[in-house]
């Protein structure tokens, strides 16, 4: 997955607790080889080089991603795009110091659109429908991963446990106190080390994955450039300093994360249609909370 990834169970014997954290590790390991953009052996990056060309059929768990992150595609009416690489690739945030030209950025564009991915469910395939598409799962893949890990752990008789794949991070069951697990919510423009944590939130059997401008960005002219690009513009989404999602699955709270993208207006709306708890920093500093009942959950730090 390209990051860090940690695993914490509750177990009353270390060596069941050992065998099921193994076996979560492989799983998230075959996942990967499957699903892992930058690995050209993968099934995601085979999509890419037949793309336009034919179709790729895949294996049970690549299709799972692939209709998921159509899904999400679909219900926020493409702000979630799975189909940007190309726009992604060409800033390179942070490692390209320069805004692309504009121009470029056009011609990048023409090759993104959800609409053109066909998938043939019976038959296995996927098939992105242009030459020089690419299907990106970095949006999405680590939410979905940490659903896939806690199956396994509870497959082995571990009935409550931490996953965090970067930051986005699943809590199940009870820890010994009997209490969820509480997870903080980082802030995206820190003072100093004592403001960090801008919230903390106790995880029920949910996930929690943040989209945030502060992770990944360039300073360019005094003006911030981040890597949550919006499919409409190919420019860097604005409205929002970060989006908090917390939903029952992880691929969920990952991908609708992307609802950053939408603005203010209409990002939590969705969220609260879907039934999800949602923590927003607009770009003016103020802080807002709803769903799943989080205003009495939730507790802030500023």
């Amino acid at each position: 997955m390209d990051t860090l990834v940690t695993i914490t169970v509750v177990s009353d014997s270390p060596r069941k607790a050992d065998a099921a954290i193994d076996a979560a590790f492989a799983e998230i390991r075959h996942l990967e080889k499957l699903i892992s953009f930058w690995d050209p052996r993968s099934e995601i990056s085979a999509l890419s080089r037949e793309a336009g060309i034919r179709p790729v059929k895949v294996s049970p768990e690549t299709m799972d991603l692939v209709e998921k992150a159509i899904y999400v595609s679909r219900q926020t009416d493409g702000a979630f795009d799975c189909t940007m690489g190309p726009v992604i690739k060409l800033w390179n945030i942070p490692y390209n110091k320069t805004i692309p030209d504009s121009a470029d950025i056009k011609k990048a564009l023409e090759l993104v659109g959800y609409k053109a991915v066909k998938i043939d469910p019976k038959n296995s395939t996927v098939f992105l429908g242009r030459k020089g598409m690419s299907f990106d799962t970095g949006g999405i893949a680590k939410g979905w991963a940490n659903d896939y890990a806690e199956a396994v752990l509870k497959s082995k008789g571990i009935k409550a446990g931490l996953i965090s794949i970067a930051g986005d991070v699943k809590g199940f069951g009870r820890k010994p106190d009997g209490h969820g697990w509480r997870v903080g919510i980082e802030n995206p423009r820190p003072k100093g080390k004592d403001d960090a944590v801008l919230a903390s939130v106790e995880l029920l059997d949910e996930d929690i994955s943040t989209s945030g401008d502060y992770e990944r960005y360039i300073i360019v002219n005094g003006v911030r450039y981040h890597h949550i690009l919006d499919p409409r513009t190919g420019y860097p989404a604005r409205g929002f300093e970060s989006v908090t999602l917390i939903t029952p699955e992880g691929v969920w709270s990952d991908g609708f994360s992307k609802i950053f993208v939408m603005g203010p207006g209409k990002g939590p709306a969705l969220a609260r249609k879907l039934g999800f708890g949602i923590v927003t920093v607009t770009d003016d500093g103020a802080i807002h909370i709803s769903g799943r009942d989080l205003e009495k959950r939730v507790t802030v730090y500023r």
